[in-house]
């Protein structure tokens, strides 16, 4: 690498060294070295830590336990990745925002409404630069379905039915075993996994939603559905474990052959055979599903009527067969239906009695549709910018573009929780 270019690079610090802040973005800036380097990391974990720190060639010097070290002491940073868990999203974001260093705020913003608008007035009142994760908006995908509707393909939008297909074994990973199954400790699950189509939703429609009604509960997952001879652990001799379509073996072991990305680093650095049967047999991903401390709803389905009159639906659940997103836009001249994980549109044409299938060209490894790749490289280059000139355009995924999703999620809870319609104040 040139001399100019190694100066030219951006100086970004990484909180947080799991699936997200190391594995994805902080893979992307390993293989853009010219746009980036990370100078520094933090992570309570010394496992992670350390294997993050060697990924970069980070000094131990540079490598914290606590983000509140990191920002104190880093004092050359131009931009930070915010990807520790969801309960510490809001402190490391305001303390960053006081420095004046670039952000890029993993989703959820934070857990609750009030911390919400607190960080957004923070962000208003110094001008802060703070792109959210919402990598969906960065998707050939739904640009390509965005770019559809502006040119008015399908003439006036009038409704939209979204699917968010969880995927049964993704569910089990994330929602039952995993970090973000009880609302103690994580966000609702209609926000953790659909603030990106709350996003998404609120991005194609081009209005704010006006009112929503939401249904839910966890209907499957509970001690009561436990298969006779179900064990705590999946390992320790449960009598219906071959049969079990959320056995963890079967699960991580042999639908998904060891590899070192996701989801197996989630379980163990050691990402070898031997290495995550260990994880499951000594940590939370080898539980009974049946019988974790899981209370996060299992699928949820929304009504929202939007300020321009459209109106949409969304449902989400964990008892899909495949892991995507289904949409079908409806317009008083045509329609759209789209697969994500197919990379599939599909145009039909009422004046020409016409059906055009289009598919997209997106590498098979690319995480989230390609959407990973393009927030960072929007992010990185608005920080580049920034540094040349000053100042650069807002992102696509702004805090306060972003925010809108979140305070739809809140709504939606509510409603869920009261049964009855929910209106909203942005």
């Amino acid at each position: 690498m040139s001399e100019l270019s190694a100066a030219t690079r951006s100086r970004v610090a990484i909180l947080g060294a799991g699936s997200r802040g190391a594995g994805a973005y902080g893979s992307y800036i390993l293989r853009r070295p010219d746009l980036a380097q990370v100078v520094a990391i933090a992570d309570p974990r010394p496992d992670r830590l350390a294997a993050a720190g060697a990924q970069h060639g980070v000094p131990a010097g540079n490598l914290y336990a606590s983000w509140e070290r990191l920002i104190a002491e880093e004092r050359a940073l131009d931009a930070i990745i915010i990807a520790t868990p969801d309960t510490m999203h809001l402190a490391p974001a305001l303390a960053a925002i006081a420095r004046g260093i670039a952000i890029l705020l993993e989703k959820p913003i934070s857990l609750t409404e009030p911390e919400v608008r607190h960080l957004l007035a923070a962000a208003d009142r110094t001008g802060a630069d703070v792109t959210v994760a919402h990598v969906l908006r960065y998707t050939a995908f739904f640009a390509r379905i965005k770019e559809l509707l502006d040119r008015g393909v399908i003439g006036t939008l009038q409704c939209v039915r979204h699917t968010e297909h969880i995927g049964y074994w993704h569910f089990a990973h994330s929602y039952v075993r995993g970090n973000w199954r009880n609302a103690a400790t994580a966000a609702p699950m209609i926000l953790a996994k659909a603030c990106h189509d709350f996003d998404i939703l609120h991005w194609l429609i081009g209005a704010p939603c006006a009112t929503i009604s939401s249904f839910g509960r966890l209907g499957h997952f509970t001690a009561a559905n436990a298969p006779e001879g179900s064990t705590g652990r999946c390992a320790e001799g449960c009598a219906v474990e071959r049969t079990c379509p959320y056995s963890a073996h079967r699960i991580y072991l042999e639908k998904f052959p060891p590899a070192d990305r996701w989801p197996h680093a989630v379980l163990s650095i050691d990402t070898s055979a031997e290495g995550i049967a260990a994880a499951l047999h000594e940590g939370p991903y080898g539980r009974c599903v049946y019988r974790c401390d899981n209370d996060v709803v299992d699928h949820q389905v929304l009504l929202m009527h939007f300020e321009n009159g459209v109106d949409a639906t969304m449902t989400v659940s964990a008892f899909t067969g495949e892991v995507t997103r289904t949409i079908n836009l409806m317009g008083s001249l045509g329609e759209i239906a789209g697969d994500f994980n197919a990379n599939e549109i599909t145009v039909t044409d009422f004046s020409l009695g016409d059906r055009r299938t289009s598919n997209l060209s997106i590498p098979g490894d690319a995480l989230h549709g390609g959407g990973d790749d393009g927030l960072m490289a929007d992010f990185l280059g608005r920080v580049q910018e920034r540094r040349r000139r000053g100042g650069a355009p807002e992102a696509s995924t702004s805090l306060r573009a972003s925010v809108v999703s979140h305070l739809m999620a809140f709504a939606a809870e509510r409603a869920r929780a009261s049964g009855q319609c929910t209106g909203l104040t942005m």
